[in-house]
Order: structure tokens, then C-alpha cells, then sequence
């Protein structure tokens, strides 16, 4: 092998968690060679580059998780590294609204959840102060969350990538991992016909994450479920409706947030998202299919036990999906003057989401280490708030592993 094919680190992945791993290890280890291989022609493609721009306070976590640590550490290192770098975001803040009774337990339960991870100027707000945050909203009570903002992570993801290269990092584009091999103190990674030779591999491969683990021989102990999460723009019309973020008590059974509204950094607001079943890991559209990736969810044996304990739901999201009339009803929940005639449909994402051999979803970040090797496999919302965080986290482990 070449000198020019040796790194001590490679790293799968070019979304924002690939990016800010590089980063983080090329700020702490200037004289280590550090190569970042992204699949696709440009970085943040998938996840990082289909999200709703939402900086997260860190809310939602469960206290002492690493969502929870990491989400607060990473709503810091983001502000403050869209200040330095000049990024357009605005920290707006944002209401999470019980619009029924049933909702006020678990309303209280966040507000609990809020002041164990350390944020600062959470309030309830009664129905009467509604007017003062969000006009048109409906509901029972409401918590104000002040650390919550916008930006644009594909300007982020590319001003992390200019600093990796300005770092002396290197970043190559259309470069898929296809193999891995191990030997004594290094690993021999095979990528569109090139074989690289590293002292330690990272995997910060996203939707493809489990299937690059089994390509370094481990088995992850989890699988890949992909979920479409579908938006529509709010006419500019009816942009006046909402003021900053609205969002609905989640469903604590499930990592996902609800339908919700977000005024976006470049304009406009986005309504959504729900969460489908995708029958394509890079699957943006309905009609986009791949006949592995849905034999693969069909055959796991955690998929189908999900599907059988929450089919009504699954089927309530898909009917949300093809029928608009169902969307808009369940965003009337929280702003009764929508209508459908005020929404054009917009873009999707796909979430990652890691699934358990016994049906529950993963509702943490999950860090495995190989030999020489270390794979996140499952890093869904709020990643690209925790990005720079993860990254540190990645390059703490880095540290001990490789001296």
C-alpha cells in the first residue's frame, strides 16, 4: 500500500455526525491523519440534509441519557459555532402544548424532564397567555421552552467540512465502503476500488450504519428500520399563523416527536412531519422501493413484533400519509385555522431508527466498539444538534482505544 492510502483514522460517513467527529479529532489531534469517506457526491445528503433545522433544548430525554447529556452539550457547541462561523439561526424558543386533559401528566412529566437536564427559563403558560407566544394555538396548558432554535444544517455540515480540510483533513466524495479486512494494528477498507489503510475505522454511517458494523465482522445487535417522515409548506399566506416553533406532547411510547409547526431559517414554515414505514433506506418518496431494504424489515423478527403490538398507530401515520384531510386534522389539534387549502406538500427525511430482536425502538444513542473500531448505530433527532458533542464523545473514546 501507498503512504497515500494510510490514515490513522477513517471515518464512514459524511452526514453531520461524520463531520463533526472529524473535526473534533483533527482539533485534538493535529498530527493524526484523518480521511472521511462520503458515498454520495456531497455531504449531508440524507438525515442531515432532509431534517426541519431545529436546534434542540433537550427536553424530551430521559435525564442521564446520552440524548439527554449530549443534546445539552451539543445546543451549546452549536450556538456557539454558528456565532463564530457567522451562520445565519435564531434561538426563537418554542411551545409544546397539551391540547386534552389525558396530555397534562406527561405535560407536567417534561416540564420535570426540563429542569433535570439544566434548562434554563422553561415556563408554563396558561391558555389565556397563549396570545403572547403563539395566537392561533388551541390547548389545555402549554410550556414555553426558550432554548430552542433554527438553522440550516447543510450550511453547518459545509462549513464543518471547509474547517476539516483547512485542518488538513481529507474528504472524499462518491467513495461507498464495500469491504473491510483486519490485521494486526490496522484495518484495510475497500471503497469503489480503493483499499485505505487505517489505524482505527469509525462508522458514522447513518441508514447504511448496521450493514458497515457486519462489514467490520460485528453484529450490531441491532437493525436499521427506516421511517419516512413526510412535510407541507404553509402557504405564505397563512405564514402569519405561526409564530416561531408549535409543538404537540409526544407520545412517550415512541422516539418520535409528533406532527408539529417550524418556521424555518430561510423562510417559511414547515408542517409535520409523520413517521411511515419507508420502503427504501434513501427512500424520499412514496413510490421509492427497495426490494432488500423491505425484505430485510419483513424478516426481522423485532418488525414484526412492533407491527403486531402498534399496528392501529402505524396505520393511523400511513393514513395521515395518502390522505390530507387526515394530516391537516391532526395538525387543527394544535391550530384550528389551518386548512388544507393553505398547505402544498414539500419535502421528506428518513430517520434511522434502530430497532431491538424484541420490538422496542432504540430511543438512545448507541455507541459499539469493534477491535481497532467504532460504530454509532443509531444517532436519529436530536444528532445534528449533538453533533459536535457526539464528536467529542467519539474522540474521547478514540483516545482510549488508540493511545
Amino acid at each position: 500500500m501507498s503512504a497515500d492510502s494510510r490514515s490513522d483514522v477513517l471515518i464512514a460517513g459524511g452526514g453531520i455526525v461524520g463531520l463533526a467527529t472529524a473535526l473534533k479529532i483533527l482539533a485534538r489531534f493535529p498530527d493524526r491523519k484523518v480521511r472521511l469517506l462520503e458515498k454520495e457526491g456531497g455531504v449531508a445528503r440524507h438525515q442531515t440534509g432532509h431534517n426541519s433545522g431545529v436546534i434542540h433544548s433537550g427536553i424530551y430525554y430521559k435525564p442521564g441519557s446520552y440524548k439527554a447529556l449530549l443534546c445539552r452539550r451539543g445546543y451549546a457547541e452549536m450556538v456557539a459555532f454558528c456565532r463564530e462561523n457567522a451562520l445565519p439561526h435564531d434561538i426563537c424558543g418554542k411551545v409544546v402544548v397539551a391540547v386534552s386533559e389525558a396530555e397534562l401528566p406527561q405535560l407536567e412529566a417534561l416540564r420535570g424532564r426540563a429542569e433535570a437536564n439544566g434548562l434554563r427559563g422553561v415556563t408554563v403558560v396558561e391558555p389565556g397567555d397563549f396570545a403572547r407566544y403563539e395566537p392561533g394555538m388551541a390547548g389545555r396548558k402549554a410550556l414555553h421552552v426558550p432554548e430552542t432554535g433554527i438553522v440550516d444544517y447543510v450550511k453547518v455540515s459545509e462549513k464543518m467540512a471547509e474547517k476539516i480540510r483547512a485542518l488538513g483533513g481529507e474528504i472524499l466524495l462518491g467513495s461507498k465502503v464495500e469491504s473491510m479486512r483486519g490485521y494486526p494494528g490496522e484495518k484495510i477498507v475497500k471503497a469503489v476500488g480503493n483499499e485505505y489503510v487505517t489505524s482505527f475505522f469509525i462508522n458514522c454511517g447513518g441508514l447504511m450504519s448496521d450493514r458497515v458494523a457486519r462489514l467490520d465482522g460485528l453484529e450490531p445487535g441491532v437493525a436499521i428500520v427506516p421511517f419516512r417522515g413526510e412535510y407541507y409548506d404553509l402557504d405564505a399566506t397563512a405564514q402569519g399563523l405561526v409564530k416561531n416553533l408549535i409543538y404537540p406532547v409526544p407520545d412517550p411510547a415512541f422516539p418520535f416527536l409528533g406532527v408539529h409547526f417550524t418556521r424555518m431559517i430561510g423562510g417559511g414554515v414547515e408542517c409535520g412531519p409523520n413517521a411511515v414505514l419507508a420502503f427504501k433506506r434513501e427512500g424520499y418518496r412514496k413510490r421509492d422501493v427497495d426490494l432488500r431494504d423491505t425484505a430485510e424489515v419483513f424478516a426481522n423478527p423485532g418488525f414484526r413484533k412492533l407491527a403486531v403490538k402498534h399496528w392501529r398507530m402505524g396505520l393511523g401515520e400511513f393514513h395521515r400519509s395518502f390522505s390530507k384531510a387526515a394530516f391537516v386534522a391532526a395538525l387543527q389539534r394544535l391550530l384550528p385555522e389551518v386548512r388544507a387549502s393553505m398547505l402544498t406538500p414539500a419535502g421528506s427525511g428518513v430517520r434511522a431508527q434502530a430497532l431491538r430482536r424484541d420490538g422496542s425502538l432504540v430511543d438512545d444513542f448507541v455507541f459499539t466498539e469493534g477491535p481497532r473500531s467504532l460504530h454509532v448505530l443509531n444517532a436519529p433527532s436530536p444528532a445534528a444538534t449533538a453533533s459536535l458533542a457526539i464528536g467529542g464523545e467519539i474522540a474521547d473514546r478514540y483516545a482510549k482505544a488508540a493511545g
